[in-house]
């Protein structure tokens, strides 16, 4: 079955901004997002990877991250144990351990060796604290928010065929019934 990339790269364009605009995110914020191409096409996650479509939704959410100052942190599959590709830059700062691993088409998916390739200066880390995150093929990427995370109801629902979730994250309440908060 073909799929209009454009259609894709337009929807991305759409979710990706609401989803900075709702999180709040800003220059320096980390957006991690999990994505499969398999359920983008309609098939089961993990069976049916498409390059073009990992390139289409890298390429899409770069173009609204990259202009705003937000990394953009991509995690593979558990075949890679779920490691994230990030731009070195981003790993320094953070001081996130960089691992030894490249993404493949069937190790890592098509989405996380687009980022891969795209990115100046990629590096495998094994664990982020992310600001917000976009699950597209439900992928479970909860784990790469840092807590407290809180769903994100965005308009569109789905990429191709695949369900989308996503997360924002608010800093912890802290005191009790005496305790004020903004």
């Amino acid at each position: 079955m073909e799929f209009d990339l454009k259609e894709i790269e337009d929807d991305l364009h759409l979710v990706v901004e609401e989803l900075v605009e709702v999180a709040g995110l800003k220059e320096g914020d980390v957006l991690a997002l999990g994505s499969s191409t398999s359920e983008v096409k309609g098939s089961m996650i993990g069976k049916d990877s498409a390059e073009d479509i990992g390139k289409s939704i890298v390429k899409a959410i770069l173009e609204v991250l990259k202009p705003k100052g937000i990394y953009l942190a991509v995690q593979g599959c558990e075949h890679i144990n779920r490691t994230l590709v990030v731009e070195r830059e981003l790993a320094k700062r953070d001081k996130l351990e960089i691992v030894t691993v490249v993404p493949k088409l069937h190790a890592g998916g098509a989405t996380s060796m687009a980022a891969y390739a795209a990115a100046e200066d990629p590096v495998m880390v094994e664990h982020i604290q992310a600001d917000a995150g976009l699950d597209i093929g439900d992928t479970s990427i909860g784990m790469q928010v840092k807590f407290v995370q809180v769903p994100v109801r965005l308009k569109l629902k789905e990429i191709g065929k695949a369900h989308l979730t996503a997360l924002r994250s608010r800093p912890k309440l802290i005191g009790g019934e005496r305790a004020e908060y903004k």
